[in-house]
């Protein structure tokens, strides 16, 4: 236990035209700051996490964290990025700084800016995250690749329209609570099943309500050590946190598998010294329904192949055997790259020290996070527990 999180905050996500990266970068690092009780000055070091590939004209924007206050000028300030696992890479990095006792108190940001770019260049920025030598070509990016991923573990393991929709019906719901999501509105489960004008295919046996929000947003976390962490306000503590890289071309591995997921989410679960069953909740990657019901399979929760009849049974509900993404996650939340990593430890951290208010789990004690990167490239796993 080397890293905790000690204050935190959070931008509404959606589509925010007033805002640009530098103002939404300004305004979570002064209130994170002002969260954990520290000034600038007692920070040692900043990491930013912000994917942009094209979505902002400013590049080079880690010193815009120094834009907050004339006290983080000459602070070792480094951008980070590892696609749409961005804040997670930037999470990792700051607890590293820590563990080196290279800093003792670390500010990490995330930030996405997206809605600004038109649709068709959204997806051109979003697919030079897959492997472009194989699948540039794909069509409608993203989406393409796990409407490829979805037909294929349909043809496996059968239909599974009906669990997507629920995974889909039940996020939404969820959403509706989290004053920070991009969109809250339960749907319900007829309206995701049914393919309408509304709610059309967009690739595969994807629906639009399969597939997460472009949008804009930004987070940020302030880290110590943990005896500095006992001294403030609040402490969360990270039992584990794990970073696993696989292949980047889909076809070096068995894309139905997700086995980088499952190997992260393997080595923090013994390194935390507990077992799926003993966490609370979990915010996992759901950029489309069919990467959450893959999940359920790689993390544990389902074995090969069941991860719809997990769903269908309602053991992922926030009443449920295991709560999944009871902030709605990335499908009503959104989905802004660099910040959904940080987003994701943000509200891990609402929900352990109960500050979670409409999408609080009662008597949440320990938190699990999955974010990814790509089709289960880069796959980050923590494993937060509050202490303070």
């Amino acid at each position: 236990m080397t890293a905790c999180i000690v204050g935190w905050a959070h931008s509404q996500f959606g589509k925010l035209a007033d805002e640009t990266v530098e103002s939404l970068i300004v305004k979570v690092t002064n209130d994170a700051l002002d969260h954990a009780g520290i000034g600038p000055e007692d920070v040692d070091e900043i990491v930013l996490g912000h994917f942009n590939a094209g979505f902002s004209p400013q590049d080079f924007t880690a010193s815009l964290v120094l834009q907050a206050d004339d006290r983080l000028r000459f602070k070792p300030a480094t951008r980070i990025e590892n696609a749409c696992a961005t804040g997670s890479a930037a999470v990792r990095q700051g607890i590293r700084a820590l563990e080196a006792k290279a800093a003792r108190v670390v500010l990490v940001v995330g930030v996405e800016q997206m809605t600004a770019t038109p649709g068709p260049q959204v997806q051109q920025n979003l697919i030079r995250a897959s492997y472009m030598k194989e699948e540039a070509d794909i069509p409608a990016g993203f989406a393409g690749q796990f409407g490829k991923i979805a037909a294929a573990y349909f043809q496996r393991h059968g239909d599974q329209s009906d669990a997507l929709a629920y995974i889909a019906a039940k996020n939404h719901r969820n959403g509706v609570d989290n004053p920070y999501a991009h969109m809250r509105k339960d749907f319900g489960y007829e309206f995701c099943r049914t393919e309408s004008e509304k709610n059309p295919f967009v690739a595969g046996p994807l629906k639009r309500t399969d597939c997460s929000l472009v949008s804009d947003g930004a987070a940020a976390i302030v880290l110590t050590d943990a005896t500095t962490a006992l001294s403030m306000r609040r402490a969360v503590a990270f039992r584990a946190n794990e970073h696993v890289q696989d292949f980047l071309p889909m076809s070096k591995r068995d894309i139905l598998l997700f086995e980088g997921c499952e190997e992260a989410w393997a080595r923090a679960l013994r390194n935390a010294g507990v077992t799926l069953d003993d966490l609370s909740f979990v915010e996992t990657h759901d950029c489309f329904t069919i990467a959450e019901l893959i999940e359920y399979e790689a993390m544990g929760l389902a074995k090969r192949g069941e991860g719809g009849k997990v769903a269908l049974e309602g053991q992922t509900q926030k009443d449920g055997r295991l709560p999944v993404n009871p902030s709605g996650g990335l499908k009503a939340k959104g989905h802004p790259i660099g910040a959904t990593g940080v987003s994701m430890h943000v509200l891990t951290s609402m929900q352990l020290t109960g500050e979670a208010g409409g999408i609080q789990i009662p008597n949440a004690k320990l938190g699990g996070i999955f974010n990814m990167g790509g089709a289960a490239v880069a796959n980050y796993v923590s494993i937060l527990d509050r202490i303070r």
